[in-house]
């Protein structure tokens, strides 16, 4: 079920909105967590029934294995299974065939369904892990508040990437199901923002940016404006498509009192590439920053093992969005612009900003080439 469709709006969402408040005015605040936890899996099963047991064995894993976090004397070895665990599952689903032709090209296929959500769920999970190995504030996270956040419906299937810190101690307020006339109004004006985002803009420019990709797919030859007509066309269409659907999870998240962190900042408006990425998918970013580049090592160690960290940090980026040689190259294009911003501003001093501006801009928008073919 997506966030546009009539089965969502005019549906899913009245009676999910209505039962919550309903169940936290009668029968208190843990009963509406419980309503809104099942509304998450019958939003999940709508796609496909047949994966909510992975889900819910998933969410039931990972927290067994927290438990042993806390409790074991072992902490580190059972964070190393948790995070094995969580990543083998991804690479069997996302990965498998992938990984099986670049070995064997002439191999069959193996035809696994991708599950929805996969890589969030697993994301989420992983953070949640780690960070219940180093924070002694998540001794007390309960299964129910832990399951809800996990597969919390506004953010399952398309980010943002939230923290637990962030979320789990608001979905365990005793007054999370209390109505709130004002989170309801703003958030559905967010919603339909970002609802007008995806539906008006991201659509037209997606048909435009389709035409000329799908002719390039075909052999046809484009003339230089028919490339950059259709190049810029799908930069449009990915941000307004990605920032919709993140400002109509925020809507809805603030809907149900839930306050979800800013995922995407102008980041068009970037004098460099840095910038860009504090902009651009803005949990996504901080995830690989916290839980991949800085345990690479980040910047406290030698120059070249830094660009090593930032092009092995976005390389797995790229694949993170999809399992092909194309999303790899698109992070690698990403990690090389982050090491050549890195290199110029050590030696050099920065550009004015509209050049900055209109120099990050041309770089983004040929990393989507690769990127969308």
């Amino acid at each position: 079920m997506l966030f546009h469709t009539q089965a969502f709006i005019l549906g899913f969402l009245p009676v999910c909105l209505a039962g919550f408040f309903l169940a936290g005015r009668l029968l208190g605040a843990d009963w509406a967590l419980r309503w809104l936890l099942l509304a998450s899996m019958i939003f999940y099963a709508w796609w496909n029934p047949a994966h909510l047991p992975l889900l819910v064995g998933s969410v039931l894993i990972n927290y067994a294995i927290a438990r042993q976090i806390r409790r074991s004397g072992r902490p580190r070895a059972w964070l190393i299974v948790g995070v094995a665990l969580n990543l083998g599952l991804l690479g069997w689903f996302k990965y498998a065939d992938f990984l099986l032709h670049t070995l064997w090209p002439a191999a069959p296929v193996l035809g696994i369904t991708l599950p929805l959500a996969i890589s969030f769920f697993t994301f989420q999970q992983i953070m949640f892990l780690v960070d219940t190995a180093i924070a002694p504030d998540y001794s007390d996270t309960k299964l129910l508040p832990y399951a809800a956040f996990v597969t919390f419906f506004p953010h399952l299937i398309a980010g943002p990437i939230v923290r637990p810190a962030e979320i789990i101690p608001q979905l365990a307020n005793r007054t999370l199901a209390r109505l709130s006339p004002a989170n309801l109004t703003d958030g559905l004006l967010i919603f339909l923002l970002g609802l007008a985002k995806k539906l008006v803009l991201a659509d037209m420019f997606g048909a435009f940016a389709d035409t000329g990709f799908d002719a390039a797919a075909h052999g046809a030859t484009l003339t230089f404006f028919e490339a950059w007509y259709a190049t810029l066309s799908y930069a449009l269409q990915i941000y307004f498509d990605f920032s919709g659907y993140s400002d109509m999870a925020m809507g809805l998240a603030r809907m149900l009192n839930v306050r979800f962190p800013l995922n995407f900042d102008s980041p068009y408006h970037s004098a460099n590439i840095a910038e860009f990425w504090r902009r651009w998918h803005i949990t996504l970013g901080a995830f690989l920053r916290d839980y991949l580049y800085i345990p690479l090592g980040g910047n406290r160690c030698a120059p070249w093992r830094q660009a090593a960290n930032l092009m092995a940090t976005m390389l797995l980026a790229g694949l993170w969005h999809g399992a092909a040689w194309t999303f790899v190259l698109w992070g690698g294009l990403h990690g090389a612009y982050l090491i050549i911003h890195r290199l110029y501003r050590q030696a050099l001093p920065p550009l004015p900003r509209a050049l900055g501006q209109a120099f990050t801009l041309l770089a983004v928008i040929i990393a989507w080439v690769p990127f969308r073919a």
